[in-house]
């Protein structure tokens, strides 16, 4: 036990003195000292190691690369700083001379023909994809099939992955319930799980009546959209044929639960109210949030749709479409309920 005490304590000396003569300076003589040689004894035996080559390589190669490094954040920073001030002058801008997104592109509110009726209403798919949600999976269908659309002009499609038997009974019996009232709901579910979420919302584009739809909106499970989110947000894709995305901002029903949850709200208020107002007015690229937005099915079909490689289909879908010069449109005053995850 001795000596295994020993042996740790020249190791603990040997790095000590590793690291003093790497990151300090000492004074000449300590320097000449110390480029002699380290020496220690371990039960009388000399051990002598020569600290030349690391101090050359200190010099060499790790001081001008922390250097480097250095400088690199600092510029990296100062980037993010100015443009983290260009995206709030042109946030102030648009509150000041109030540059909604109705004065900057054509939106029209949907009409009827007299001769045509319904038939000038594009079709709508809206998707649903969710996982075991129990307790949120009432009002999540529940909302989308409120929504106020011609019945025959619309599809709901649930994409369940449940695994519990009761909550496929449960989403059963929902899906069932408003098939009755006249909406059109599909509930498709795979024998897989491939791809999570990605997968579910590719699973479901390969179904013969998506092919009949123009617009898809995705709803993740604990969103909550009022009846008029088509009303607002469609007209932006019929009447400009370069957007190929209309995104809604979140609103949430649980953030004044604790601190977390309000930390939570200051920092995604920020991602929306700068960040993708900014990119929206300025007809810059800004994200899909995965949810709470409306896709036009030909710019997605020209992106090469979902793909279940990865788990940030939103974000690979996005900059797919925009590489390609589609137009994104972010509409502030859209929110859709949710709820912010407090565990």
């Amino acid at each position: 036990m001795t000596t295994f005490l020993k042996s740790l304590i020249f190791l603990q000396d040997s790095c000590l003195a590793f690291l003093s003569l790497m990151f300090h300076r000492g004074s000449s003589e300590d320097a000449a000292e110390a480029l002699k040689k380290l020496e220690a004894s371990i039960n009388g035996a000399r051990i002598s190691i020569d600290t030349t080559w690391t101090r050359e390589f200190r010099s060499l190669f790790i001081v001008p690369l922390f250097k480097c490094l250095v400088a690199f954040c600092l510029i990296i920073s100062l980037l993010v700083f100015i443009e983290g001030i260009y995206m709030n002058l042109v946030v102030l801008y648009v509150k000041v001379f109030e540059r909604k997104p109705e004065k900057v592109y054509r939106w029209e509110p949907m009409q009827e023909d007299i001769e045509l009726g319904h038939e000038t209403y594009p079709m709508v798919l809206v998707q649903i994809p969710m996982y075991n949600e129990k307790e949120v999976l009432q009002l999540s269908i529940g909302a989308a099939c409120r929504l106020i659309w011609p019945l025959d002009r619309l599809i709901v499609q649930v994409l369940d992955d449940s695994t519990d038997q009761t909550i496929k009974e449960l989403v059963n019996t929902e899906c069932a319930k408003w098939e009755s009232k006249g909406v059109n709901i599909k509930c498709e579910r795979r024998d897989n799980r491939n791809g999570y979420k990605a997968g579910a919302l590719k699973e479901g584009m390969k179904h013969n009546y998506v092919k009949l739809c123009n617009y898809v909106v995705i709803f993740d499970a604990d969103f909550q959209p009022e009846p008029d989110y088509l009303q607002h947000s469609v007209p932006f894709l019929v009447h400009n044929p370069e957007v190929a995305l209309v995104q809604a901002r979140w609103r949430f029903m649980n953030a004044n639960k604790c601190l977390m949850t309000r930390m939570q709200e200051m920092s995604l208020n920020y991602h929306f109210m700068a960040e993708q107002e900014s990119g929206s007015t300025r007809h810059a690229f800004f994200s899909f949030n995965g949810t709470a937005g409306v896709w036009r099915m030909a710019a997605m079909e020209e992106a090469g749709g979902w793909h279940d490689r990865t788990t940030v289909e939103d974000m690979d879908l996005a900059v797919r479409a925009g590489l390609l010069g589609w137009k994104f449109v972010f509409l502030n005053d859209l929110t859709v309920l949710d709820f912010i995850p407090t565990y």
